[in-house]
């Protein structure tokens, strides 16, 4: 059993010296990013690669003296406990804030969204038909948009559009599948409704789709009521 690495946030003067010091042991190679040259992309090199295996057999015989003196029961719950602090670690990582929905982490979480969504449902959601969420809808002081960032990381988004004469409505929730289980879509949800309240709203509406399971999940589990359609978007169910 391989130990828990940490993730630990490295200030990027540390993080460059540490790169150019594998560099030199001939570790790893850096070079600038295809697509973005200011971006550097470090890979392992073989003798890198050596070392990693290295590592992480050490690792392994760690962890099982850790493990050797306690019951299968006692490791299972030990292991179980290592997976949980590991998920509050991450979770409590990842921060919520507003940006422009036409920066480029927005737009592509929104593209992400749309294609989730489009690979789930055999009916097909386009964005800019019915109940639409254009940036000029949810960009102050018309609404507001969300991006989530683990580790500066684009990995979900939300948007709210404010009214003053109708309920605000909650738009384009969506979390990375690689980051869904954490909580994060609760901690997302809450700061949407945290937004519509701040801008005077009494009552928000949320419009999904029957093949968004965790989303009817969720929405009823933090309370949640369904009620009659309120809007002509072709692709809601509830």
């Amino acid at each position: 059993m391989r130990l828990l690495r940490s993730r630990l946030a490295l200030d990027s003067g540390y993080l460059s010296r540490l790169l150019r010091s594998l560099e030199a042991a001939g570790l790893v190679k850096v070079s600038p990013g295809s697509a973005d040259r200011r971006v550097r992309v470090a890979r392992l090199t073989a003798a890198g690669r050596r070392e990693w295996a290295t590592l992480d057999q050490r690792s392994d015989a760690l962890a099982q003296s850790l493990l050797a003196p306690l019951t299968a029961e006692q490791q299972e719950r030990l292991v179980a406990a290592m997976r949980e602090v590991e998920r509050l670690l991450i979770a409590s990582s990842v921060e919520v804030r507003p940006i422009d929905p036409e920066d480029l982490d927005a737009q592509r979480c929104l593209a992400e969204y749309v294609a989730e969504l489009n690979r789930r449902s055999t009916r097909g959601f386009d964005p800019t038909v019915g109940a639409t969420a254009l940036p000029h809808e949810v960009r102050p002081p018309a609404g507001q948009f969300f991006v989530a960032y683990l580790h500066g990381v684009a990995i979900g988004c939300g948007a709210v559009k404010h009214y003053t004469d109708a309920p605000a409505e909650i738009k384009r929730m969506w979390i990375a599948p690689q980051a869904r289980g954490l909580g994060l879509g609760r901690r997302l949800l809450e700061r949407l409704e945290a937004c519509a309240l701040a801008a005077g709203a009494g009552v928000a509406h949320i419009e999904t789709n029957a093949v968004l399971t965790e989303a009817l999940s969720l929405y009823r589990s933090a309370g949640w009521i369904e009620v009659p359609a309120f809007n002509d978007e072709p692709f809601a169910d509830h």
